[in-house]
């Protein structure tokens, strides 16, 4: 092991990578040499050995150094090995792993096979001694550390170790987004007490706000995102709790619907409700729930399932004479229209369209031509 010197693992110029194989361990004769598990390099000039996990412990031997080499046959529990006979090492050989050895010999574990190719491709190289007729370039220069002893990272390592600095960057930018996230969360919580204080104060009429002072101070806090939401913690649990929640959403959906034509996916008013929230999101569950009770609370709100299982919160007052006449009269306007053209003459979703052109079919006012093209509804004249 004494003849083996640190090196960077990148090829020289005019030097070939010949083979390589996995799951190689090194000995120092018959003598385990704690470089366990790596891999090992045939090249045109050179074995070179690089550590699986420490890519920074990688070793070289120039294949001149080899007098021959034999194969040792596996074992009971014994993996097969290529014994490898080597000259001296030379008065002026560069440091290494080994500063000396009693052996003149090392041996090539092969703990996950591939050694019959292995030994055949080394035999090539052996007869062939390429590295006479193409002698590599000088090695590129390295720093030997004082204590260690071992190359500057150049090359593959070099490379592998900008990309490990990058992620550790990253890693550490990304706790201190979370840092700041938490520290945002927190702020948030006081953001809500402090809404909470003014939104009491505004409902007491304490000290001297006007009435429009008022309307302007509850305009600011719903732009906020910082109304003073139901909560299970507020409001306790189970059928009371929803009560409530569906309350509050008669108050905060009836403007938005109005501007929506009347009628809202469920989805869209999840998000909607939830951005109102601010921190105290609500589950889609507790929305569904809260929905079912409009009726029976008598709330100008409903929530209705079309055939196809769309959800939506639509309006008391709206009409479905009135949404059937609608789109058959925009369909006999255009005579045709796909639920996108609808939509966009509605400025509704493309969702809400096709429910409303699927409602007007039932009713016997539209029929389809639903082809490669798409589905596209026309007046029907039967």
């Amino acid at each position: 092991m004494d003849r083996f010197t640190w090196s960077n693992g990148l090829l020289e110029m005019n030097e070939t990578l010949v083979i390589q194989q996995r799951g190689v361990k090194l000995y120092d004769g018959d003598d385990k040499a704690k470089l366990d598990n790596g891999v090992t390099l045939l090249t045109t000039h050179r074995l070179i050995w690089r550590d699986h996990k420490n890519h920074e412990c990688c070793i070289a031997i120039p294949l001149s150094q080899i007098i021959f080499f034999e194969e040792q046959a596996a074992g009971i529990g014994k993996s097969a090995k290529i014994v490898i006979h080597l000259h001296p090492a030379p008065a002026s050989k560069e440091p290494g792993p080994y500063q000396q050895s009693k052996f003149s010999y090392i041996k090539l574990s092969f703990k996950e096979h591939g050694q019959i190719e292995f030994y055949r491709r080394l035999t090539e190289e052996m007869t062939q001694k390429r590295w006479e007729n193409t002698p590599a370039s000088q090695p590129i220069p390295t720093a030997t550390g004082s204590q260690t002893g071992r190359t500057r990272a150049v090359g593959i390592v070099g490379i592998e170790r900008k990309i490990e600095e990058r992620r550790k960057e990253t890693d550490k930018n990304i706790s201190e987004a979370f840092e700041d996230l938490s520290k945002l969360m927190v702020k948030a919580k006081e953001m809500v007490e402090v809404s909470r204080s003014i939104a009491n104060k505004i409902k007491d009429k304490q000290g001297d706000i006007s009435e429009d002072e008022t309307i302007r101070f509850k305009s600011y806090l719903l732009s906020m995102g910082i109304a003073n939401p139901v909560t299970r913690e507020t409001h306790g649990s189970g059928t009371h709790y929803h009560m409530q929640l569906a309350k509050q959403l008669g108050d905060i959906l009836q403007a938005p619907l109005e501007e929506r034509g009347g009628m809202m996916a469920l989805t869209e008013v999840y998000c909607l409700v939830n951005r109102a929230r601010g921190m105290e999101l609500l589950s889609p569950e507790d929305l569904v729930n809260a929905c079912k009770m409009f009726e029976s609370m008598k709330l100008p709100l409903r929530l209705r399932v079309f055939d196809s299982g769309v959800m939506v919160v639509q309006l008391q007052s709206h009409s479905e004479e009135e949404m059937i006449a609608s789109a058959l009269d925009n369909v006999s306007e255009k005579g045709s229209l796909t639920a996108e053209e609808f939509a966009k003459l509605l400025g509704l979703s493309v969702l809400l369209s096709k429910e409303r052109l699927l409602l007007a079919e039932k009713m016997g006012h539209l029929c389809r031509d639903d082809s490669v093209e798409g589905l596209r509804f026309y007046p029907n004249l039967f």
